[in-house]
């Protein structure tokens, strides 16, 4: 356990450079005194670790000292090469340096451990796309990308849902994310100053500007997009059923978009079960026409008791139904 954190500290203070007692200590979830013994540890085994002293100083190695790959466990050599993202890497044009980087990691680690980092990579696959889809089209994700990289303003027309459907605004791009197969870039508009997230797909054109732009300090990204997501779901729900569903039906709504959301606000807003099984609940749901279409597909394993308007559009598109699959009736082709 000590050898462990030992090597966690030697590799921070190498990535990270100059750290405080205290800053290392928060990492590695111990004391200052701890600190303290694994640093005069790691100088007595030869490691070039010095301090600077005053409200400015830390610990920080000698200029130059770099540790080679020792010290990883089986698990970690092996997780290295599960998050390898080929596809991804590729589409921001890092797949040539993403393959030698992979090329100089086995040749560093113990032969026994390149053994088994091999074994993981031939084995597990990671696969970002849902099903049924093909790849967005992300032409300048690779612009963007290096702008993000190089912190350079860009000037783009991008195409948007509502009027007008075309803009051209400038921006400064602070992070690119793959979010199920699909590329979204998170800038800060130029005009005003809002942060929001894009989707790189409907970038029209991309002009990388020489200008430079610093930063928001403390900005986060996992941070900032953990928030905007919810931000977005939360946004979508407009309105709320009320209906009678079977266990079935719960089962048929968890594949649904949104499903699994949908599930867990009927379970938790749900009515003691009735003789068959079936309960009486809400469910938050984004407008009338989206949930119609929801709840036509679970089929009759669940019943709309409201709003009015989505129990009336069902009833109506069940009807026409009902006239289309009766039985005697035309089939549009003897009609036509």
């Amino acid at each position: 356990m000590r050898a462990d954190r030992l090597l966690s500290l030697l590799l921070l203070v190498q990535t990270r450079g100059r750290m405080t007692a205290q800053e290392l200590a928060d990492e590695l979830e111990v004391s200052v005194r701890t600190v303290y013994r694994d640093v005069d540890a790691l100088s007595a085994a030869g490691v070039p670790l010095y301090a600077d002293r005053g409200p400015a100083g830390g610990y920080q190695l000698v200029d130059g000292y770099r540790t080679k790959l020792t010290g990883l466990t089986i698990d970690q050599a092996e997780s290295l090469f599960l998050v390898g993202m080929p596809g991804p890497a590729a589409a921001l044009g890092l797949g040539t340096e993403l393959a030698a980087t992979e090329l100089k990691l086995l040749a560093a680690l113990p032969a026994e451990l390149r053994t088994r980092a091999e074994r993981m990579r031939e084995r597990f696959h990671l696969d970002a796309p849902g099903w049924f889809r093909e790849a967005e089209q992300v032409p300048h994700l690779a612009a963007v990308a290096d702008a993000v990289w190089n912190q350079r303003r860009i000037r783009a027309r991008y195409r948007r849902w509502k009027a007008p459907r075309e803009v051209e605004r400038a921006w400064d791009p602070l992070g690119v994310v793959l979010k199920a197969g699909v590329w979204y870039f998170v800038a800060r508009r130029a005009d005003d100053g809002e942060v929001r997230a894009y989707k790189v797909s409907h970038l029209l054109d991309v002009e990388v500007l020489p200008e430079q732009f610093e930063r928001p300090p403390g900005f986060a990204l996992a941070d900032y997009w953990d928030g905007w997501t919810r931000r977005f779901e939360q946004g979508l729900i407009r309105g709320e059923a009320h209906v009678r569903i079977s266990p079935q039906g719960l089962d048929r709504l968890q594949h649904l978009l949104g499903g699994p959301a949908m599930v867990q606000a009927a379970r938790e807003n749900a009515e003691p079960a009735d003789a068959d099984g079936w309960i009486r609940t809400r469910i938050p749901v984004e407008h009338v026409r989206k949930a119609h279409g929801d709840f036509l597909a679970v089929g009759a394993d669940v019943e709309v008791l409201g709003p009015p308007e989505l129990r009336a559009l069902i009833a109506h598109t069940v009807a026409a139904l009902a006239s289309v699959y009766a039985e005697g009736a035309p089939t549009r082709s003897q009609r036509i």
